[in-house]
């Protein structure tokens, strides 16, 4: 028997104590005013200094996730991390956050690190429920962890840098659930996004075939998505209307709206001729065209963007609020859009919700499926739980410390003069960290690196 419901139980999001204003950025790059703002799509990015690294980031949203769920460590039976941050080439984090556990004689927890690019948050998911469906689950709850520290090299990328963590409770009985059989991936080798040089946090990026590689993987995964649907209901035709939301995973904003409007325009395409006479006439030139010759097709991004406004508004829109607010996070970055979603919306109008959720990570791999969420809302519900527990996200946005660019720039070049140094201690201040949040007190000698935690107010 399959358990019922698997999906989503619990999720916890984490985002630095600080960013830098992507207004002030413009200024101080010297870059035409909106070319950050509007350009894509971004108001804040939050960032590591040197107190903050991947360990301290998943140490810090997972001890977070188990204190305000209130669950113990001997209910966790699988423990996964997707992460591109790597500071050891052997040492998964997964290892380093054993230590939450073994002080409770927990040491049986299966799992370790799945690395592609923003992919891997995506992975340890899929893999976690795959556990939970299988003959090896035994009756305990995985916990998933998507973290990274999004930073480029002075230039064009900087401003779609970001840094933050997610951690989801995986399990049956869930009010987010991951519809069964109903997923669509499309892997490629690519050189878009790549990190070779162990000795830099900042990756080599072809920001054109990026960008075409990106839409590229949204095409075949939505495609391959609805002749999947198809092949299991041959009455329904699946479009954007199937669903009420969809999440993509934004190393920008502005990209994402143009990647709904893409999707708007392969409905266009699957549409007959005749009701494309009758219900687009303005946009009947463009129905003939090849999908794959489009990528940078101008007029048609800004026909589509137009017609899809409104759908936009309504099912993309309401996710995108702290890709706005912090950035990318990489691996958690979708996530984070669906964090977004639940804090954007009442809750009677998420009940029995259909979501789609596209994950990219260059290199390439991309996934898309679909999930359902509950329509039980009452006040006991495990949806009202679940988004009663991420009243602390606005507030802590809030609460975060500005840093002016200058002083960004000076600790990213902090950051890179001390990447993957040894007997190393950091300097960054620790007074403006929020409760609860672990941070690199030093790398001894032998790169062993220690780390303490600002108490717990709660």
């Amino acid at each position: 028997m399959w358990p019922n419901d698997v999906g989503i139980r619990a999720i916890e999001v984490y985002f630095p104590a600080q960013y830098v204003d992507q207004t002030e950025l413009e200024a101080y790059d010297g870059v035409s005013t909106g070319k950050y703002t509007i350009g894509l799509g971004q108001s804040k990015m939050g960032f590591c200094n040197d107190r903050e690294d991947i360990n301290s980031l998943c140490l810090t949203v997972v001890h977070r996730l188990l204190d305000r769920y209130g669950i113990k460590p001997q209910e966790i039976g699988r423990l996964e991390v997707g992460t591109e941050t790597i500071i050891d080439k052997s040492k998964s984090v997964k290892s380093v956050l054993m230590q939450l556990f073994e002080p409770f004689g927990c040491t049986d927890i299966e799992g370790v690190d799945c690395t592609n690019a923003c992919y891997g948050g995506t992975a340890v998911l899929f893999n976690a429920i795959s556990w939970v469906e299988s003959s090896a689950w035994d009756g305990r709850l995985a916990l998933v962890v998507a973290a990274d520290s999004a930073v480029y090299s002075p230039g064009s990328a900087r401003p779609t840098g970001g840094a933050g963590a997610i951690a989801m409770i995986i399990g049956p009985d869930a009010p987010i659930v991951l519809d069964r059989g109903l997923r669509a991936s499309y892997m490629q080798h690519a050189y878009d996004f790549y990190k070779p040089d162990l000795r830099s946090e900042y990756p080599y990026v072809d920001g054109k075939l990026s960008i075409q590689c990106y839409l590229h993987a949204l095409d075949s995964c939505y495609q391959l998505y609805c002749k999947k649907v198809k092949s299991k209901k041959p009455d329904e035709n699946v479009t954007l209307n199937n669903f009420d939301a969809m999440l993509f995973h934004s190393p920008y904003c502005k990209l994402v709206q143009k990647s709904f409007a893409r999707l708007a325009f392969v409905d266009f395409l699957n549409t007959s001729k005749a009701d494309v006479s009758e219900k687009y006439k303005e946009l009947e030139q463009f129905h003939g065209v090849k999908l794959e010759n489009t990528y940078f097709d101008k007029d048609i991004e800004k026909a589509f963007v137009t017609l899809s406004k409104s759908n936009f508004t309504d099912k993309t829109e309401p996710s995108l609020f702290l890709a706005n607010q912090v950035g990318n996070m990489y691996t958690a970055s979708v996530y984070s859009g669906l964090v977004s979603l639940l804090i954007s919306k009442p809750i009677n109008e998420l009940a029995g919700n259909k979501v789609a959720v596209f994950s990219y990570g260059s290199g390439l791999c991309s996934s898309m499926y679909s999930l359902t969420i509950t329509k039980d809302i009452q006040n006991e519900s495990k949806l009202m739980k679940i988004i009663s527990m991420l009243d602390y996200v606005k507030l802590q946005l809030e609460e975060r410390q500005k840093i002016a660019p200058e002083d960004f720039t000076s600790i990213l070049e902090l950051r890179e003069q001390n990447y993957h140094s040894k007997s190393y201690e950091p300097t960054s201040n620790i007074n403006h960290m929020f409760p609860g949040t672990y941070y690199l007190v030093k790398v001894d000698d032998k790169y062993r690196r220690t780390y303490k935690r600002i108490p717990n107010s709660q």
